[in-house]
């Protein structure tokens, strides 16, 4: 029996669709469908018949809950054994390029981001030129409970969401749905679940132009007419808990912040998820969280995946990630023992070497 392709590629006319197709692992981003996709978006670049890129996954659970972190920690060092095979330097280098590429690429893209968007879904979604979410979509930049921090681009995006916003979802992993994502600059449009077959069916129906402009325009429209009514979206938690957040995280120093958050004692189940999680949480990470969102903030895109690129391949190979995916996802005791085990432990060197670039000349040095 021939092994399923973890992407399906299908032509609608103008249409190009790719479908990420790990549906039991909630479509996670393995290196093969990283590739896979990066060829096809060549090929459908040069090729003059294809108008349009659409993006799902199958299933109606998930776009994709994130990388394939079950084959990174397998790759990944032990707390004391410095190092993390060439595999986990490959993986990011390949993801944070097909990201960059969405991020920059001619014709549209329509990403449907329906149900769990997470981590590397987020990294596919974000540069997408229309970022559909529907009732069911859940987002959420998770690492701190893994040992890994919001990477695919999350120092760029984090950094353009309301007030402080990026950084309390960043601290806390917190999840929040498809109205927030249009508050928060994460999404363009939110529609019925139940219309993506009619979307797919008036996209395939247009009659595009070669004009690039007149292409996304021609989308736009599109989407715009099937876009859910006023009444029916869901009940926002980034605006409603904006005033809250800003409180929580009015902080000169990362500690400040961190025990504003951890010490919040109120009935709000939303905040109170959110000052769970990250006291559960890496403390490496937390420090990591504050630096690449302060050293981001002028940044170029292309900068900012090079230092997440340097980012990643050292908090897998300082035993952080070996030990969070560890505790979450292979003996799932939930138990993750973090070294340093407290932020106050956390030294300053130890952060500087996390963004240390562990290369003479990045792998992403080509990248504008």
């Amino acid at each position: 029996m021939t092994q399923e392709s973890p992407l399906i590629v299908e032509r609608q006319g103008p249409i190009g669709k790719l479908t990420l197709n790990l549906p039991k692992a909630h479509n996670a981003l393995n290196l093969e469908m990283i590739d896979l996709m990066a060829v096809q978006l060549d090929e459908w670049e040069a090729d003059d018949s294809v108008a349009c890129i659409w993006i799902e996954g199958a299933g109606e659970k998930a776009l994709c809950a994130g990388g394939d972190v079950v084959a990174l920690h397998k790759a990944s060092g032990s707390y004391g054994e410095q190092g993390a095979g060439q595999f986990v330097e490959d993986f990011f280098t390949r993801e944070y390029r097909l990201d960059y590429r969405i991020h920059t690429y001619p014709k549209p893209i329509v990403v449907w981001g329906n149900g769990i968007v997470m981590g590397g879904g987020i990294g596919i979604m974000s540069g997408a030129s229309h970022r559909i979410v529907t009732e069911t979509t859940r987002m959420a930049m998770p690492e701190i409970t893994i040992g890994l921090f919001p990477d695919v681009g999350g120092s760029w995006f984090l950094n353009r969401m309301p007030g402080r916003t990026g950084l309390f979802l960043g601290l806390t992993g917190a999840q929040f749905n498809g109205t927030d994502a249009l508050y928060c600059g994460m999404a363009d449009r939110l529609l019925p679940s139940d219309q993506k077959e009619a979307l797919l069916a008036d996209l395939a129906a247009t009659e595009f132009t070669s004009d690039p402009e007149q292409r996304h325009i021609l989308v736009s429209k599109a989407v715009q007419s099937l876009e859910m009514s006023a009444g029916e979206p869901p009940a926002p938690n980034l605006r409603t808990h904006y005033d809250a957040i800003q409180a929580l995280t009015d902080g000169a120093t990362l500690p400040d912040v961190y025990h504003t958050i951890a010490s919040y004692d109120g009935d709000d189940k939303w905040l109170q998820r959110a000052s769970a999680t990250m006291k559960a949480g890496c403390p490496l990470t937390a420090w990591i969280v504050w630096e690449q969102l302060r050293r981001a903030r002028h940044m170029s895109l292309a900068d900012v995946l090079r230092m997440e690129l340097a980012l990643a391949v050292n908090m897998c190979s300082n035993g952080q990630v070996k030990e969070g995916v560890r505790a979450l996802l292979i003996d799932k005791d939930k138990n993750p023992q973090w070294q340093p085990a407290r932020l106050e432990d956390v030294k300053t060197e130890l952060v500087e070497a996390c963004f240390r670039a562990p290369w003479a000349e990045s792998p992403l040095s080509d990248l504008n």
